[in-house]
């Protein structure tokens, strides 16, 4: 893929609303063989100014459960479906999932993840092409063909869900307590929680 170098896309023209609405390619943050790959929709305003994904409201809560877990922003590779932002923060329109779907799947197939964490509903279909109700269905697992394998798709709730709806901090919780048993040498694990309580 002439447009990628390693992760990271150098050039994109494939969805022109999103060039004009974009300031920057937002690529994914993290290790590049991290065991936990979340997937997000898409960069909001904060992400497309600052160049990373999920470091808004959505990506403090995030980064505050991942921590009370035993792992850090930097132990994780945080992504999205595409790398652009919408404008208005609308969702990705299908054309522009599938133009950065490439990206997305050469990310997964160099990362290797133990597990991929889609964050919300948009990335939990885009991953698993079927519908989902995330709500009834975050922290079951469903397999998929990404970047060249067989995966494990962890299904979670959006964090920002948290913010408007307290009782999904319940269900984000419990995916993300999956997701952190599922990987192999995850940070401290749940040794260094002890002294959090």
């Amino acid at each position: 893929m002439d447009d990628m170098d390693g992760l990271e896309v150098t050039e994109c023209t494939r969805c022109p609303e999103l060039v004009d609405s974009r300031s920057r390619i937002v690529d994914g943050t993290g290790p590049a063989d991290a065991d936990l790959l979340f997937v997000g929709e898409g960069p909001g305003q904060q992400e497309d100014e600052q160049g990373e994904p999920f470091v808004g409201r959505s990506g403090s809560i995030l980064d505050e459960k991942l921590d009370a877990r035993g792992l850090a922003r930097q132990d994780v590779r945080i992504t999205n479906c595409v790398r652009c932002r919408p404008p208005e923060n609308r969702d990705p329109k299908s054309q522009e999932l599938d133009n950065c779907f490439p990206y997305l799947q050469r990310e997964i197939e160099q990362v290797d993840p133990d597990v991929i964490v889609t964050l919300g509903k948009v990335p939990s279909e885009h991953l698993l092409d079927r519908d989902v109700a995330v709500t009834t269905e975050a922290g079951s697992l469903a397999q998929a063909d990404l970047g060249g394998a067989v995966r494990d798709v962890l299904i979670c709730v959006h964090p920002a869900a948290t913010l408007y709806d307290r009782s999904q901090e319940e269900t984000l919780d419990a995916a993300l307590d999956k997701a952190a048993g599922m990987v192999s040498g995850g940070g401290a694990g749940g040794q260094s929680r002890l002294g959090d309580y």
